[in-house]
């Protein structure tokens, strides 16, 4: 092999290693998810934490448990770094929906536009089956437990 050869796979070789961190990088989902976004500048509550990396490691949630298509089916062949919506892109009505007095009656449907609603529905819900599975109340299922005292 001459040296024009060697130069050429010594080459070959770096951009195969950059294209290889790159790709890691873009994939990497991080351990915890801090549920803030935008559409809550004014949100009463401490904003909540979710660590991805325990509900699926530890828990054994599967991708597909959180993450949904248009049609509520879940996204069971997700891979890591597969790009998924953020859930305001379709329950696109920030915070909860109106309650109280003189609220209007909503069906399910109606309920999961509000992306507060959703994102409740959806941790509750299985937190919830959690818990009755298990016979425990491990998994979180009211507000104090999820979102800390806000600072002032």
């Amino acid at each position: 092999m001459n040296k024009k050869h060697l130069v050429i796979i010594g080459i070959v070789g770096i951009a195969a290693l950059f294209l290889a961190t790159s790709i890691y990088a873009g994939t990497k989902v991080p351990d915890v998810v801090k549920m803030n976004n935008k559409a809550y500048s004014k949100h009463k509550k401490g904003i909540a934490t979710f660590s991805h990396k325990k509900h699926v490691e530890e828990y054994k949630v599967g991708c597909g448990d959180c993450h949904h298509d248009a049609n509520n089916k879940p996204l069971n062949n997700l891979k890591t770094g597969d790009n998924v919506q953020n859930c305001i892109e379709c329950h696109k009505k920030p915070s909860e929906r109106p309650k109280g007095k003189g609220a209007p009656k909503l069906n399910k449907k109606q309920k999961l536009e509000y992306h507060a609603e959703a994102i409740h529905y959806n941790c509750k819900g299985c937190h919830k089956k959690f818990n009755k599975k298990s016979g425990t109340k491990a998994a979180p299922t009211t507000c104090a437990k999820c979102h800390p005292k806000k600072k002032k």
